[in-house]
């Protein structure tokens, strides 16, 4: 994805004079639905791509018998990926667990609430929706304090969401259902792009795990959060385009200010 190589000094002398940008690469699967990326995409004149580059990988049954946990043990699950969802059923109709009807599911996002559909029959005495974190579900983990509660997630763990169920005194089990892993993006090998958006420190990881000898040289790189900021500044990329911030909440209000400097006011 990368030919010639600058210095981290070079790069940022050379990026911050606004290259024209006319391709970009984001590291996420296609919006199904109306996105700003189209409207973007439109206005610019943009060629933009969708790739993800992590996936999950599930964990299997054998794998998963060793933690000794019986899932219908658990009269509360917290939910806070479509990942966890699809795990949490898959795993129970593998290990022939007996969900009861009266499982309690805390889901951190409607969009997560709204999955679960496909699954259960949605009751609202037993389905509890968040905004985006788990401190919007504090007052049904405060009422139900006592009871036990399972957290599926991924190799890469839950911190915030651990840090604040030990906070609230909540008796809790993490178990692992599913792995984020890399991505093959050896096709891209001889591929360039303008930008490259990430939205992880797993997507960069994954750039350094495809291609070990990356120069980013003309490659602007656009980050979303602090810790993805960091991983890519880890690696020696020079960041560009960062969010969110005050001026650019979103990737896109991040990317189009950039876009507007680049290519000229439209």
């Amino acid at each position: 994805m990368a030919s010639k190589g600058m210095s981290l000094q070079e790069t940022a002398e050379y990026t911050e004079k606004y290259l024209p940008v006319k391709s970009l690469l984001i590291s996420q699967p296609k919006p199904e639905e109306k996105s700003p990326y189209y409207d973007m995409e439109l206005k610019w004149g943009l060629k933009i791509d969708w790739r993800p580059f992590i996936q999950v990988a599930p964990v299997t049954e054998k794998e998963f018998r060793k933690n000794r946990i019986i899932l219908s043990d658990f009269p509360c699950v917290i939910l806070n990926s479509k990942g966890a969802v699809d795990n949490f059923f898959r795993l129970s109709e593998e290990t022939r667990a007996r969900i009861s009807q009266d499982t309690r599911y805390f889901c951190l996002t409607e969009a997560i609430a709204n999955y679960l559909q496909k699954f259960i029959l949605y009751r609202k005495r037993k389905v509890f929706v968040g905004k985006r974190v788990a401190e919007d579900l504090a007052h049904y983990f405060n009422k139900y304090k006592l009871e036990k509660y399972l957290l599926p997630c991924s190799n890469l763990g839950s911190t915030e969401i651990v840090g604040y169920l030990d906070k609230l005194g909540i008796n809790h089990t993490e178990v692992v259902m599913y792995k984020t892993v890399s991505a093959d993006l050896s096709d891209l090998s001889d591929v360039f792009y303008d930008v490259l958006a990430f939205f992880s420190p797993q997507g960069i990881e994954s750039l350094f795990e495809n291609f070990p000898d990356f120069q980013q040289n003309n490659t602007r790189i656009a980050v979303f959060g602090n810790a993805t900021c960091k991983a890519a500044e880890d690696k020696g990329l020079f960041v560009n385009i960062k969010a969110p911030t005050p001026e650019a909440p979103s990737m896109t209000k991040a990317l189009e200010n950039y876009i507007s400097k680049a290519n000229g006011n439209k």
